[in-house]
């Protein structure tokens, strides 16, 4: 559908606020996602989305643009594979130094994701058996997403120890309809219901690292870094329509008749608390290896004062990058920075009573560029393969592959300059 805006074709976005992206750029995805203990990668100064206390690392203007491809198959037992493919822009995100031990960072990257579109029939509409007439389609559809803007500040307080906050604008729309149609009775209306919501609201981060130095070139970091519970804003509208339909060639007339047509009260939707753990160890220009552990509170989330019926979630992650030789002059594939992850989840749905799994592999490379004066860049591709959901209690199945292309500048801007 060319005029859709979904950036996703999975069935399991259906429920709560779509699929919910994990954050990150593509040198964290190509690392299994890691980044909570994260600071600088490999000389560069890096923009951590998860952990704002990262911020007080930044001592370089840095400015990190990515995009996102992804492809995915769907299966189910009983039915041909179905393959989809999409595009977007990822991110974009800021990094300006203040002092020498604090920055401010701030941006623009999706929160989630809604896209899917799938039907379930039926045989012997009005009649006492499954017979090959009357048939009814129950047609499920859903487009639309939310973003999240932020600005961030970190600051070091005290040797070793930073903290630093985020506060940030969720806001998009979703969009779901349930339409119900019959193929093979002329002259009967079809009908549809839409539901169509408008969100925005404020959400806050939060987080702390903490830095041992074992000596110059190698130290230890941990990090932690939560998302707040917070309430956004939700309008709806709630429309009812019949309208016909030529089977032959798919195409749908507009609506006959609007039987209902309600702008809903504003409500409010309760966001989950989320917590971030991680550990990273690295020795500068040669290897960092690391881990992250999340928490999401989803049983938690409740519309207008309705729990959705997700669960709590986990996620564990670990990967890490090497680096050949960063001083190389005569081998580029030395400088290249080699990054490899994994990541394992346990989603917040729960589906026909099965609890819906997830995991990936990934691996990506970080390519520095000519330096330009004070620029340097680095190009950041990553690729994940991954697998969600399963073939039991009629469930679908996912395989997917994402590619993440990515641009870092690190830059020295706002000098003051000084005359003899």
């Amino acid at each position: 559908m060319a005029q859709s805006t979904a950036t996703t074709s999975s069935p399991y976005s259906r429920y709560g606020l779509g699929n919910i992206l994990q954050p990150g750029l593509p040198q964290n995805v190509a690392m299994g996602g890691i980044s909570t203990a994260l600071t600088r990668i490999n000389g560069y100064n890096n923009i951590n989305v998860v952990n704002p206390a990262a911020n007080s690392y930044i001592n370089l203007t840095t400015i990190d643009v990515a995009a996102y491809a992804n492809m995915v198959t769907l299966s189910k037992t009983g039915s041909a594979d179905q393959q989809n493919s999409n595009f977007r822009l990822s991110n974009i995100a800021f990094g300006i130094p203040v002092s020498k031990h604090s920055a401010l960072s701030f941006g623009l990257m999706p929160y989630s994701e809604l896209g899917y579109n799938y039907t379930q029939s039926r045989k012997g509409f009005g009649t006492s058996s499954a017979v090959d007439t009357n048939l009814v389609n129950n047609i499920y559809a859903g487009d639309g997403g939310l973003s999240k803007a932020y600005l961030g500040y970190g600051f070091k307080l005290v040797k070793g120890l930073s903290l630093g906050a985020n506060v940030s604008y969720i806001f998009g729309n979703l969009k779901q309809t349930a339409s119900t149609e019959y193929p093979q009775l002329y002259g009967v209306f079809n009908s549809r219901q839409e539901q169509s919501s408008s969100i925005g609201g404020i959400n806050y981060d939060y987080g702390a690292l903490y830095n041992v130095d074992i000596s110059d070139e190698k130290r230890l970091t941990f990090g932690y870094s939560a998302s707040a519970s917070t309430k956004l804003n939700s309008q709806s509208t709630f429309v009812v329509s019949q309208y016909t339909k030529d089977f032959s060639t798919d195409d749908e007339n507009n609506a006959s008749d609007t039987v209902v047509n309600t702008k809903n009260p504003q409500a409010k939707i309760v966001l989950p608390r989320i917590q971030h753990f991680g550990v990273s160890y690295q020795q500068d220009r040669k290897f960092l290896v690391g881990v992250d552990y999340t928490m999401g509170q989803w049983s938690n989330l409740s519309i207008n004062g309705v729990n959705q019926g997700l669960q709590n979630s986990s996620s564990l992650a670990f990967g890490g990058q090497i680096n050949p030789n960063s001083n190389a002059i005569h081998s580029y594939l030395a400088v290249v920075d080699y990054r490899f992850g994994a990541h394992f989840d346990k989603t917040y749905l729960v589906v026909n009573n099965q609890t819906i799994k997830q995991f990936g592999v990934s691996a990506g490379v970080g390519l520095p560029l000519a330096r330009n004066g004070s620029s340097f860049y680095k190009i950041n591709i990553s690729g994940e393969y991954g697998r969600r959901g399963t073939l039991s209690n009629s469930l679908v199945r996912e395989n997917y592959f994402n590619i993440h292309i990515g641009f870092t500048l690190n830059d020295q801007w706002f000098i003051k300059y000084k005359y003899d």
